[in-house]
């Protein structure tokens, strides 16, 4: 009883020494983002401001475009998002419950494509884009992410845990592939839907060179090009600088905190079979 209790100690103080870690920056940033510029520079550093000082964020509005910078990445991310859940999961739904010559063979070929690092392909991805004249349009942003193999992978795993006899049945009473698909199984997937679209959104969100490569006005740019501009104004201005990451980095947040629930449940779901 006494090593349990001593378990339990050490994995809380453990979690409690990493959340101190992951959330200090976060909180220290919150803070400066509404001190003000004597304030920032006081020693000691204090953690909570005196007073809410908003002119940090109205000045940040004003260095970058901030507002069109999150409108840009969060259409980027929900359509890329949208094409990832619905591609996967008619992918998957074909090497889960359909039967055709070389399923195995291509179902490998796809995975494959998970050792090939995203750099090796992002020039040919930019030729491409720039060829068919795409360049600072919200196509060229999203189209090379519309699917991807671990979509594929994720669907094809949850799937594998439905009983074959569901189908059977669903067969023998004249319901289609489509109609299986909507009625039964996208029911049931709702924690794979959930993992992926959070994990997926949060991968668009954070997107930084390929919105780079493809994007050359303000008027398209994205958060994360947003930040950089952000760390090019004075050196003095830390205030602006802060609020402005946070207004960028909040709707990720937010997502993560909305989302964490089915992004756990979607990554277990389909370990287990009953």
């Amino acid at each position: 009883m006494k090593t349990k209790n001593t378990s339990k100690f050490i994995v809380y103080a453990l979690n409690i020494m990493i959340s101190i870690l992951i959330l200090g920056p976060i909180l220290y940033t919150l803070g400066v983002s509404f001190m003000t510029p004597e304030q920032i520079f006081e020693y000691p550093p204090k953690l909570i401001p005196r007073s809410l000082y908003i002119k940090n964020y109205k000045e940040a509005l004003e260095i970058a475009p901030i507002g069109r910078f999150i409108f840009n990445s969060f259409v980027m991310s929900v359509a890329i998002t949208a094409g990832q859940i619905i591609t996967g999961m008619l992918a998957a739904y074909a090497f889960s419950f359909m039967e055709f010559k070389g399923k195995k063979f291509l179902f490998i070929l796809i995975l494959s494509t998970l050792m090939i690092p995203g750099q090796a392909v992002i020039i040919a991805n930019y030729l491409t884009i720039s060829s068919l004249g795409l360049l600072d349009t919200f196509r060229a942003l999203i189209l090379p992410y519309l699917t991807s193999a671990l979509g594929i992978f994720l669907f094809r795993q949850f799937f594998l845990s439905i009983p074959k006899e569901l189908y059977e049945a669903a067969v023998i009473d004249g319901c289609g592939n489509f109609r299986f698909l909507i009625s039964v199984v996208i029911p049931l997937a709702k924690p794979a839907i959930g993992s992926l679209g959070i994990y997926t959104f949060l991968h668009a969100w954070n997107m930084y060179m390929w919105p780079l490569l493809t994007t050359n006005r303000d008027g398209m740019r994205t958060v994360q090009i947003g930040i950089s501009m952000l760390e090019n104004v004075d050196s003095q201005a830390f205030g602006p600088v802060m609020a402005g990451i946070i207004m960028i980095i909040l709707p990720s947040i937010v997502a993560f905190i909305l989302g964490q629930k089915q992004l756990i449940e979607g990554l277990t779901a389909g370990s287990v079979k009953s």
